[in-house]
């Protein structure tokens, strides 16, 4: 799964970090691929995101934006974006299913409502890995 926003600062660095947290307690690391990145990365991660993270015990400090490639889209089965159409973030096509889970950019917001975004995004992802392993089991 990719996890993209245009500037990989902030919604999608919190999904990925979630999405590893969820992948690491549910033993998935043979299953699911992460892959997070931005279109227009920008410098470093928005310091209300990282402070918001540490509340909950991930920090995301020493994590820097990234572009992400044609080539990683195109190598995985379901592309998110953060709030953003997939056209206007993702100018490269790929193979599998892309969905927009439309939430808030929390650059320039206090941090009550940054807890809000990040709370969201952490039901999201976990309800993500219950469906994707969920349909993985019935391949099997």
């Amino acid at each position: 799964m990719a996890l993209v926003c245009v500037q990989n600062a902030g919604r999608s660095q919190m999904a990925a970090a979630f999405a590893e947290r969820e992948r690491d307690r549910r033993d998935a690391g043979d299953q699911i691929e992460i892959v997070s990145g931005g279109t227009r990365p920008a410098d470093h991660v928005h310091g209300v995101v990282v402070e918001a993270m540490r509340e909950v015990d991930i920090d995301l400090g020493d994590r820097e934006p990234r572009e992400v490639t044609p080539e990683e889209l195109q190598s995985v089965d379901l592309v998110i974006t953060m709030g953003c159409s997939a056209s206007d973030v993702c100018p490269a096509t790929w193979n599998g299913e892309n969905r927009d889970w439309d939430l808030d950019d929390p650059h320039g917001r206090p941090l009550a409502e940054v807890r809000g975004i990040r709370d969201e995004i952490e039901e999201r992802v976990g309800a993500l890995f219950d469906e994707q392993l969920s349909a993985l089991a019935a391949t099997e």
